[in-house]
């Protein structure tokens, strides 16, 4: 029996639902989600394994036109998954002006990529709207496959699935059967951190905020880490922090059992705040976070 494995890199400009659809079709919550952009930063792989096919998904950063560093790194993780993938799963939504961002568009139809669009948040919409989209994208891209869906409601997503295995081309897996993904568990934790400052902290607060975690330690009865909260400003730590310290405990209270939960295990979690000042323009630091990785 032939066995198909391949790279189905996720596209999108920010807030199309990339992250939602990356976890309804793995099984799996990998990807933080909130409703603020730039929620995504990394190139973030989910493994799907089957009898006979390996599909390796890859959740990236909304496209935009980069401002600092630290976004150029963010663009590198696209044009990576543009450049490796299989098949590209190309997200918009009813919302979006389809025309943004064309030159990445214009860079998906040369590609030699299988290419799939995936018309996402239907339920906010009607079918005369939906069907001016679907014929719209279909000009846009006359050889891809156009499907409708809906990511929170799951809804037209075992289509794309049956879709994507069509397309895969014979090969033996690139992962051991039992892997889910190629990032360590102290990735994670250190997203459902940033996670939990993207939901409780507005303006720019979110954005100037990276997550590291130091210590990582298991024993017989719970996990115990250790993080950092790194901001560019005094005045952000202080923000962070909050009076008497509550906003930086009810982080701490709302990530432990999110990884309580996640991780399956009992969790002692110490959060610290420190400045690194302007981080996001300094390439050093921002190999210590890890975006020099362009895979």
């Amino acid at each position: 029996m032939s066995h198909k494995a391949g790279f189905v890199n996720i596209i999108g400009n920010p807030n199309v639902g990339k992250s939602t659809i990356m976890n309804a079709l793995v099984g799996e919550r990998l990807s933080i989600i909130t409703s603020k952009v730039q929620t995504t930063r990394h190139r973030i792989k989910g493994i799907v394994t089957g009898p006979d096919f390996q599909i390796v998904y890859s959740d990236t950063p909304g496209i935009l036109k980069p401002h600092y560093k630290l976004q150029e790194s963010m663009m590198k993780f696209v044009d990576t998954a543009l450049s490796d993938a299989d098949v590209i799963l190309y997200v918009t939504d009813v919302k979006e002006d389809p025309e943004k961002n064309g030159e990445y568009i214009e860079r998906i139809r040369k590609s030699e990529a299988a290419i799939i669009v995936l018309i996402n948040k239907i339920d906010l919409s009607n079918q005369e709207e939906v069907i001016r989209l679907f014929n719209y994208w279909s000009g846009v891209f006359p050889a891809a496959t156009v499907f409708p869906v809906s990511a929170t409601e799951k809804f037209n997503l075992k289509p794309v699935f049956t879709r994507i295995l069509e397309l895969l081309p014979e090969n033996p897996p690139y992962f051991p059967e039992d892997e889910l993904t190629d990032r360590s568990e102290r990735f994670f934790m250190q997203e459902i951190i940033r996670e939990k400052i993207l939901l409780q902290y507005q303006k720019e607060i979110p954005y100037s905020v990276e997550v590291e975690v130091e210590e990582f330690k298991a024993d017989q009865h719970m996990l115990n880490i250790r993080a950092v909260i790194y901001v560019e400003r005094d005045s952000q730590k202080g923000i962070i922090i909050g009076k008497g310290g509550t906003a930086l405990k009810k982080v701490g209270s709302e990530a432990r059992q999110e990884a309580e939960a996640f991780f399956g295990r009992k969790i002692f979690l110490e959060l610290f705040v420190k400045v690194a000042k302007e981080w996001r323009e300094k390439e050093r630091t921002l190999r210590k976070f890890g975006y020099n990785d362009e895979g």
